[in-house]
Parts: C-alpha cells; sequence; structure tokens
C-alpha cells in the first residue's frame, strides 16, 4: 500500500487536473465536412481543427453518411457509434490517427530529411529503381 497516494496528494493531482483542463479550449462540436472530406472540430474560443477523416484508423472505407455521424465523445473524444470508432482529439492533433501498429503501415505518409534527400537523388538517377522482373 506504501506506492498508493495519500488523500492530500490525491487532492492536489485532482486540482492540478481541473486547473490544467480550464486552461485548455474544449470542443464545441464536430462534424464532418463533405466537400473537402475532412473531420472538423470547432473549440469554444473560436478555434478549429480538421484532419482528412479516410486516414484515421476504422474510417478508411466508410461512407460520407456514417462520417457524418461523428459526435463529441466528452471533452476529449470523436465517436462514431454505428462504426465502433472513438478516436482522441488530443491524438489526433499530435498526427496520431491510429494504433502504432496502423500508423506503422502507413510507411509512405513520413517525411523525414533522409527521406526527401533520397527522394531527390533516386529522381537525379531517372527516378525510382524498377522492380525485378518488369
Amino acid at each position: 500500500m506504501d506506492d498508493l497516494l495519500d488523500e492530500g496528494a490525491y487532492r492536489a493531482a485532482v486540482q492540478a487536473g481541473e486547473e490544467e483542463r480550464r486552461r485548455q479550449p474544449l470542443p464545441a462540436a464536430a462534424t464532418y465536412d463533405r466537400r473537402s472530406g475532412r473531420i472538423v472540430v470547432e473549440f469554444e474560443n473560436g478555434a478549429a481543427f480538421m484532419v482528412p477523416a479516410r486516414l484515421l484508423q476504422g474510417l478508411q472505407d466508410a461512407s460520407d453518411d456514417d462520417l457524418a455521424s461523428v459526435e463529441l465523445l466528452g471533452e476529449t473524444g470523436l465517436h462514431w457509434e454505428a462504426l465502433d470508432v472513438d478516436l482522441s482529439i488530443a491524438g489526433l492533433m499530435a498526427g496520431i490517427f491510429g494504433t502504432a501498429r496502423f500508423m506503422a503501415q502507413r510507411g509512405g505518409a513520413s517525411r523525414s530529411p533522409a527521406k526527401a534527400s533520397a527522394a531527390r537523388a533516386n529522381g537525379a538517377k531517372g527516378g525510382r529503381p524498377k522492380k525485378a522482373g518488369s
């Protein structure tokens, strides 16, 4: 039981969490913009965040109608009932569009200085080498 917080430490942690929450803008609405194919999260302070819907885990093959059914999940997430998908707003804003395994499968989406340099070098040689047997 030595690992548990005492009552005073617990209260201090709860108070610190509440103060942090008051400093963060709260989401006011979440919608799907059919024209752009993006999920739009609007915040109480007037800011907005957009993310391409079909880049998100669980939404790749969703219909426009299913995407439009997005709801706020408390103060921290997005929820699609029919698709059984829940995503963290903070995670999306940090560029985390799914689990680590899902993100690793998107391999070609990363942009590093080394990758850009390699692409330029390949371009100077006439582009990507043909696959063996092609």
